[in-house]
């Protein structure tokens, strides 16, 4: 589709051909000229934001993807009547809560049916809202799968993080499970003196994993636990299996699609999403980078000066998993804002 970078040849070159021959919901009228306009104005502030330090580069990211955002809301095929327009933000931090620790930060988001641009983007992409909760920054932080190894803060058993998925290791042969490696179960988890239950509690957080059917199996016959498989930088993978809805044997391309129904597309890959407050369903990764760098440009705009120590190396913890975030964000959101204008078009544009 694109290769992964900011040159003409990768994504933003991909991007800047849809505006010749966009989606057909975005291709007539208002809807083409801000699909165009957008696009064009995402990735200038995307090129502005990497000449500029962490002290400013939230701010030109946040609003880079604010528009893309306009363009995605413009592709949708979904969109009825004037659906697609955006405005406002949508989403708000406690006014108190700036002034804490920055992982204490807490978000929330406006009631469903608003045209914010959160608001409409989540009900487009499926993505829940929460606007009678507080979601701490650290915890929106956590489910970006780039922070993996970077955390904002720590919190250790309390910790809920993307599990990635090996699709490659899905069988040729037909067969009535569904079975791939997942990866990032934590170390505790696989130490953990009662590893089965360790296991049961973490997956609380990501439904459609805890309804699997079964997993291999370590030890003897009185002492089963789960096969955990050491992956690398001290986290773990074990192969589950679910059951195929049909009872049926299947073929790959058919447990593949069953795959997709149970996670989100994430950079090619079906990621599991953990669940936030007392949200029933993940939220789309885009908007969960979405409300991270809201929550960083609010601080930038509105709190100089405590941002500014939040990015001080010599003396703040929080300084380098900033900086990686937004080393990161300059590559990661320019190929999801093209995944989400394709998702968005039922595969239009990829499909050409």
């Amino acid at each position: 589709m694109y290769d992964s970078d900011l040159t003409d040849g990768g994504v933003w070159g991909w991007l800047r051909r849809t505006r010749s021959a966009p989606p057909s919901a975005a291709a007539a009228s208002e809807r083409r000229k801000v699909y165009t306009s957008a696009l064009e104005q995402a990735e200038q502030l995307f090129r502005a934001a990497s000449t500029v330090g962490p002290a400013t580069r939230p701010l030109l990211i946040f609003y880079g993807l604010s528009q893309a955002g306009r363009a995605i809301a413009a592709a949708s095929s979904t969109a009825r009547g004037d659906d697609w327009k955006l405005a406002g933000h949508g989403l708000s931090q406690k006014k108190e809560s700036l002034l804490k620790a920055l992982p204490n930060v807490d978000v929330t988001t406006e009631k469903p049916g608003r045209r914010s641009s959160f608001v409409r983007l989540s009900e487009l992409l499926k993505s829940p809202l929460w606007e009678n909760d507080a979601i701490p920054l650290n915890a929106l932080w956590d489910t970006i799968p780039e922070n993996l190894n970077s955390p904002l803060q720590d919190i250790g058993r309390a910790r809920r993080t993307p599990l990635k998925t090996v699709p490659f290791f899905i069988s040729q042969d037909p067969h009535p499970l569904l079975s791939l490696p997942v990866d990032n179960f934590p170390l505790w988890v696989v130490e953990d003196g009662s590893p089965r239950e360790a296991l049961e509690g973490y997956l609380a957080a990501y439904p459609t994993v805890a309804a699997h059917d079964s997993y291999p199996w370590a030890g003897d016959c009185t002492d089963h636990v789960p096969r955990f498989e050491n992956v690398d930088d001290g986290w773990y993978s074990l192969t589950m299996n679910w059951k195929m809805p049909s009872g049926q044997s299947e073929d790959r391309a058919a447990r593949r699609a069953y795959l997709e129904t149970l996670g989100r597309p994430y950079k090619g890959r079906t990621y599991f999403f953990p669940l936030l407050g007392t949200n029933r369903v993940s939220l789309h990764p885009l908007m969960a980078w979405w409300a991270v760098l809201h929550t960083l440009s609010v601080l930038v705009r509105y709190q100089p000066a405590e941002w500014d120590s939040c990015v001080d190396v010599d003396h703040s913890t929080y300084a380098v998993p900033v900086e990686e975030l937004l080393k990161h964000a300059m590559l990661a959101l320019p190929r999801l804002i093209a995944d989400t204008i394709d998702e968005v078009c039922d595969g239009e544009l990829t499909s050409r």
